[in-house]
């Protein structure tokens, strides 16, 4: 087996492709969201199980990865692609409209990561890997979604200083900010857009595994 991987947000589109494609690659996945009607294909097979937890809750994401670890005994990678969206400027941004953007964004990957950081360097190895947005590095195109872009810049940030803290071990943080992602859902929320250079979710399944896999790669 190629190692143990946690992939959070796993029913979206993203997630779907993902679970297929590290199930393809003979990862055990631990899938997590609150159902799973998209992950009918992979319900039977023996190296899957999906886990319904509230990743904004730090004792239950924690008491999560605690059992993870105790049931499997080494966690290789973790996914975090739970996340949300909301359009906003700053005037239209409240303490409301923030706090709901950085729970879904920033505090479902910290919950997760902490715990999952910390046995990763115990191992000497793990990939933890989060879901960022162009829009969190080009001001111009967040500004219109400032509580969105806001916190997935935390991200970023989070993974240098987890990569900090893991210099010379081989345990890695990355961000991965795709630009927009070929799903039915972005179709119809931009009618007559040109989707010719939009990724297919399969396409960053495999950057996603790659990322996993330990090999030697560049990331810009």
């Amino acid at each position: 087996m190629a190692g143990t991987v946690i992939i959070t947000g796993a029913n979206g589109n993203l997630g779907v492709a993902a679970v297929k494609k590290f199930l393809d690659t003979g990862y055990k996945v631990i899938a997590v969201d609150h159902n799973g009607t998209h992950l009918g294909f992979a319900a039977a097979h023996d190296n899957f199980e999906l886990k319904d937890v509230n990743l904004s809750d730090e004792a239950a994401a924690e008491d999560f990865i605690t059992e993870a670890i105790s049931l499997y005994g080494r966690i290789d990678g973790a996914l975090l692609l739970v996340g949300g969206f909301a359009m906003g400027d700053v005037a239209a941004t409240d303490g409301a409209a923030m706090k709901e953007m950085y729970t879904l964004n920033f505090e479902t990957a910290w919950f997760a990561a902490r715990p999952l950081f910390q046995h990763m360097l115990q191992n000497g190895f793990g990939r933890l890997v989060f879901m960022g947005a162009r829009t969190a590095l080009k001001p111009e195109l967040g500004k219109g979604a400032i509580a969105y872009a806001l916190t997935k810049s935390m991200l970023f940030n989070l993974a240098d200083l987890l990569n900090a803290s893991a210099k010379g071990k081989n345990v890695l943080a990355s961000v991965v900010a795709p630009g927009t992602i070929d799903t039915a859902l972005n179709h119809q929320s931009m009618p007559g857009a040109d989707s010719r250079g939009w990724i297919e979710p399969a396409q960053l399944a495999d950057i996603l595994e790659l990322i996993c896999s330990g090999k030697e790669i560049s990331l810009r």
